[in-house]
């Protein structure tokens, strides 16, 4: 490929250190404040000293993936080429299509890499693979791909292994780490729905026989926003930790199960005067909430594949809708019998 008539960029210069700023940032978007705009500037970086024998790591512009990546280089001079991903992790990035062959070649060809590199190769994480086509980077660039690692902390070892990898480096884990650090962002996305349920349950807690009870509003009203708060929490955190315990291989069938265990040992331990068709109403809601917000985990597992999802969701939501709509009439029944 020809760059001559083209200008030449110098690379940023960057550091394998995280300054404050990149922890609270870190932070935050693990909670999903900010993360459809916690990227960087795609194009080429420095890391440490780089020469002309230094490997090239290719990762996505979302700035949590550039950060990991380059933490995990410390000590080492690479090149970082960061492709537009707008925003969006290699995984799921690779998916859509953005993290892929015609903008790894673009990002080659604009940051001039074979002025900086002559081994005329890069290094592209295992998960970007569904969007890279390494015999066409090859062929409109000159630069062969090679697939590192799954995880950026194995690229050290896998550096300096000569670039190859054992079978943990290709293996794609979602254990209780991963688990437990998906999960506030699940917590956190989904919250504006659980407000809209809390309107809608505490509204209808206030219907009885005698009409509209401000009273039983009140008294009900707390009862069944705890008792959502217990859906939702189970939903979107108790069962992504527990996943590999629940029965199914559905995560709507785990979910459902988790929802259904929790609701029931509570409403055992707070057995009250309401009627068996008030809280079996609750039952079937809590193991619909549960299963939908169980249901979110699909994308960042091992356990399904896309069609397994969409099988999935053709499965599980009409049940969850289904189980919402009749645990609703139960509890409204209930309040009449």
């Amino acid at each position: 490929m020809d760059f001559s008539n083209l200008t030449l960029i110098t690379p940023s210069r960057i550091d394998s250190r995280w300054s404050r700023e990149d922890i609270r940032g870190a932070l935050r978007v693990r909670f999903s404040i900010g993360r459809n705009s916690y990227r960087v500037d795609p194009g080429l970086y420095k890391l440490g000293n780089p020469g002309k024998k230094a490997e090239v790591i290719v990762t996505a512009n979302y700035k949590l993936s550039f950060d990991v990546v380059r933490k995990n280089l410390v000590g080492m001079d690479a090149w970082i080429l960061v492709l537009e991903t707008y925003g969006i992790n290699v995984w799921c990035a690779a998916g859509k299509g953005t993290f892929g062959t015609d903008e790894l070649i673009r990002q080659i060809k604009d940051s001039r890499l074979d002025l900086y590199v002559s081994n005329k190769r890069v290094i592209v994480p295992q998960l970007g693979g569904p969007g890279i086509s390494g015999h066409k980077v090859k062929e409109s660039s000159g630069f062969a791909v090679k697939f590192g690692p799954v995880r950026a902390e194995d690229l050290r070892d896998y550096l300096a292994g000569g670039l190859k990898k054992d079978q943990a480096m290709r293996s794609v884990r979602f254990d209780l780490k991963d688990r437990l650090i998906l999960a506030p962002v699940e917590v956190v996305n989904s919250l504006r729905y659980l407000l809209y349920a809390m309107v809608i349950m505490v509204g209808i807690s206030g219907i009885s026989s005698h009409g509209y009870s401000l009273t039983d509003l009140w008294n009900e009203g707390v009862l069944a926003a705890l008792y959502l708060i217990l859906a939702y929490f189970t939903g979107a955190f108790l069962s992504p930790v527990l996943l590999p315990w629940l029965p199914f291989r559905h995560f709507g069938g785990k979910g459902m199960v988790a929802g259904f265990a929790t609701f029931g040992i509570v409403a055992l331990l707070s057995w009250s005067s309401n009627p068996p068709l008030y809280f079996a109403g609750w039952f079937l809601i809590s193991g619909a909430i549960s299963s939908f917000l169980a249901m979110n985990f699909t994308g960042a597992s091992t356990y399904t594949s896309l069609s397994g999802v969409q099988k999935e969701m053709r499965l599980f939501v009409p049940l969850q809708i289904a189980f919402v709509v009749v645990g609703l009439v139960m509890i409204v029944v209930s309040k009449f019998v």
